[in-house]
Formats: structure tokens, sequence, C-alpha cells
């Protein structure tokens, strides 16, 4: 990061709560990668504000608003200007404790580097516009984000009066993996490299593979069938009991109100709530964040494995019942709450404070799709929310013309414009884990030399952006340091 190198990090954040009731839309705010161990007892910088452009696409639009953003200038000599790093954020606030710790802070100490962090649009506190209705939210896309970035790099290479010799990098984790290497692709004037962490490159209206991964994870984590045979189990138990005794699983699952009083669309609203558990626990396994609660820590695929398969005489829906608890506990609920007509209502609000849900889901309706569907896990998850049960979410919260067609067109918009999996970059590395669902999205082996891939073996969502472990496995411990490596050789640093 050395023959002066900036670095941009970018973040996702994913299971979106609303009112202390939890909703499963795909991804949401404040999830993806929480808050990172390791930062406790550190001053947190103080927030900066940028004057942005609202339309990027209208050089005549002279509107502006205050986008936020961070500043750790504690590793850098001014007087003899190196690298410098720019998280950018993703779908959700932007986390100050990320300036302080984490994979990049590691590669900053290493290499010098000023910090800088830059929110998202329409994220956190970075509010172009008065409210959220559809009319406003059409400033939100990837493209606007992009140039933001752009923007806001010419303008702190004015204010630092960098020279052409100061690089910058991107980095970004999840949809901001993505960011980072279509930042590369957009501006190469102002980008010189770029690490592209579990990022989903091919936008895809109907993600069945995310599924597919979660059940091949549990088998590649356990070393057989058993715990995916009782999960499996389970979802047959709760589908028979539903016909011949609601009440039992109304009970077990603690739902909010009976089954009795449930819509289909609840019902489907309940079926991916409960698969969408086991898919988080999947997602995020082992991940070295910031817990609310140590004992947690080790809700880990292994340790709700052996509640599944255990000796325990409990029939397998009462075992998955246990894990949901656990579940609804520790995101501080007192009962499941499935009720499509809330979730809905929820998303149609169109005020500051609710944000991350509304504006991910318009992001999904109008960019990319990626609605993790049960179509490629049916014998484990049952059939009961497909590709039609998140199109009726974009329809019903932003209205009719948001179908099928309209979301598949403007994902093939988004390959075509980006690349897809055949995007033309170069000095880029492409970071997975084989845990993380999202790899089936990205590029996970080398096709470029002047584009690596790193597929870490057993590892989950953005498990490299984290500050080390001492849990941390071989493999993990060996993917950070060829990623400081590859920047290494780019920058032509030692």
């Amino acid at each position: 990061m050395m023959k002066y190198m900036l670095f941009v990090y970018l973040f996702h954040y994913s299971s979106v709560v609303y009112g202390g009731k939890q909703f499963r839309l795909g991804r949401s705010r404040g999830g993806n990668l929480g808050v990172p161990a390791g930062y406790e007892g550190q001053n947190l910088p103080p927030a900066q504000w940028f004057n942005q452009k609202l339309d990027h696409s209208s050089p005549s639009d002279i509107r502006t608003w205050k986008q936020r953003y961070f500043v750790n200038d504690s590793f850098y000599d001014f007087n003899n200007p190196g690298p410098v790093f720019l998280m950018v954020g993703g779908e959700g606030p932007a986390d100050p404790r990320w300036m302080l710790t984490g994979a990049w802070i590691d590669y900053a100490k290493r290499f010098k580097a000023l910090c800088l962090n830059l929110e998202h649009r329409y994220y956190g506190e970075s509010h172009p516009t008065s409210d959220l209705s559809v009319k406003n939210l059409q400033y939100l896309s990837s493209s606007q984000a992009l140039a933001d970035l752009a923007n806001f790099i010419s303008a702190m290479n004015d204010k630092y009066k960098f020279n052409r010799q100061v690089k910058w990098v991107a980095f970004g984790g999840s949809y901001p993996g993505s960011l980072a290497a279509w930042l590369r692709l957009k501006y190469p004037h102002l980008i010189h490299a770029a690490v592209s962490s579990s990022g989903p490159l091919l936008a895809k209206v109907n993600f069945m593979e995310y599924f597919q991964v979660v059940v091949n994870a549990l088998r590649e984590k356990t070393g057989d069938d058993n715990c995916v045979d009782q999960l499996k189990l389970a979802h047959e138990q709760i589908e028979m009991m539903m016909q011949l005794h609601p009440e039992v699983i109304e009970k077990e699952f603690k739902v909010c109100k009976p089954f009795a009083k449930a819509s289909i669309l609840d019902m489907k609203t309940f079926y991916n709530a409960i698969a969408d558990d086991f898919a988080d626990l999947v997602q995020y396994n082992e991940d070295n964040r910031i817990s609310a609660n140590e004992k947690y820590r080790n809700i880990t695929v292994n340790t709700v494995c052996s509640m599944l398969t255990g000796p325990e005489k409990n029939p397998a829906y009462k075992k998955l019942a246990s894990f949901n608890s656990i579940m609804l506990e520790k995101a501080n609920q007192t009962c499941l709450d499935y009720s499509y007509t809330n979730m809905i209502e929820e998303l149609k609000n169109t005020t500051w404070g609710n944000e991350g849900g509304r504006q991910w889901m318009y992001q999904t309706c109008t960019e990319f799709g990626f609605y993790q569907t049960c179509s490629g896990a049916v014998e484990v998850f049952g059939n009961h929310f497909g590709l039609e049960y998140f199109i009726q979410q974009c329809q019903d919260v932003f209205g009719k013309k948001y179908d099928e067609q309209f979301i598949s067109t403007a994902a093939d918009w988004t390959n075509s414009d980006y690349g897809a999996l055949d995007i033309a970059v170069s000095r880029v590395v492409f970071v997975h884990g084989s845990v993380d669902p999202w790899h089936a999205l990205g590029i996970t082996s080398t096709v470029d030399n002047y584009a690596p891939a790193i597929y870490i073996q057993g590892t989950a969502h953005c498990a490299n952006m984290y500050p080390p472990s001492p849990k941390d496995s071989s493999a993990l411990v060996e993917a950070r340091l060829e990623i400081q490596q590859f920047l290494s050789v780019w920058l032509d640093l030692p």
C-alpha cells in the first residue's frame, strides 16, 4: 500500500430488525459484518461531512447533500505521504469502530496509511433526500454510489494536495466487495487496485444456489449427512404437524399469533424465517465479531448440528425449535412475528429512521435480485418461499411495475454494465469462503493472474476482513498474508 496508495474499504451490512421484530429480506442492515472484536478502550473518531452531488448522471444538476465520513490519521506521516485507505460503507450505517480494528487496520499500520471511511448514500446518517419515497429513491443505485466515491477521492486528493504518485486501492466486503471491483473497473484513473471480499458480482434474480451452499456447508463442517438429514426431517415434521396439530408448532416456535389467523403469505414468511435462521448460522459461522452476549459466541454450525443430531429423544422439529428460541433470545424478541403485512408496512415507511431494509430492498428490486429462494434446496427446507414470494414483496412495497420482468431486465442491465463474472479488470483480488453462500455469485478461481482469486476452505462471509483470532484456521491466516503479498507486489512495497 506505499508508493503511495489510498485504500478503499467497503462494507456490507445484512436480518432486518424493525420495531424489535426481525424480518428476513435476504440481507439487511447492520448484520453482515457486525462490530469487529478488538476495538475496546479506544477513542472513536468523530464524524465529518462531505458536500456530495445528488445526481452524478446530470452535469447541470447542482443539488448537493451532506455525506458522512470518518478519518484515522494516527499511522500517517503528512510530511512523507504514503498510502491512504478509504472504507466505504454498504447497506447500513458506517461504524467508526471499524476505523480502529480489522485486517485493513493491520495493513494500515504496516504501510503507515491514512484511513478514511465514506458512508454509502441513503444509509446511516447520509440522507440525500427529505424522505425515502420511490421518487426520491431514484438516486439510490450502485452507479451513483461509485460516482460518490470518485467525487470524494478527487476532493481528498485536492484537500491533501496528493500528487499522481498517491494511488488508491479499494477494499470491500459483500455488496461493497462488488463495489470495490466495480470502482476499479469504472474509475481506473482513480483506483490502482482492489480487494473484493465476498462480493456477489453476478446479479441474479432467483438466487437458488444460496440454500444449496447452506446445505453443502453443513456437510463440509460436520463431515457427514446427519445434520442435513435431521434438518430435512425437522421441516417435514413441521409440515405434518401444521396439518394435524398446528398449536404444537405455535408453542414450540413461539409465534406471535396463531396460525388460524395466518394468510398464505404469512406462512411463507414463517417458513422463510426458520430457514433463514440456519442460513444466518452458516453465513456468519465462527467469524470474529463482537457478540451482544458472550454465550452466543459458541453458536456455530457444529454446536447447533450437535443439538439436532444428539442422543436426546425429542423429535427433530423440537430440536430445531430450541435453536429458534436461542435466535429469538439473541435478537431480544419474545416471539416470532411472521406477519407478512407487518413486514410490508414497515418497508413502506418512507421516513428516515428505519434505515436499511427499505433502501436495500429497493436496490434488489431495481439492480440485483439476489432473492434467496428455496428452489435449490426444496428437499431440505420445503417449497414455501419461491421467487414469486420475493417478487410480491417488491410490488407490495414499491408498486405493481416492479414485477419479475422488470427486475430481470434490471439485473441483466447490471451484469452488462459491470461484466458480472467476466469483469475485465486487473490488480483486483477476489476473496471468498467455501462456507459463505454468497460465493456462488462470485469469482472463486483464478482465470487471469492479473485478477487472482483466493478461495478459503471452511470460512464464512467476509471472514478475512475481521481482526485475527487465535481460533483462525491456517487457511484464513494464509489468505490474509496472501492479500498482503498481492498488495506488496502491486505497490512495489516490501
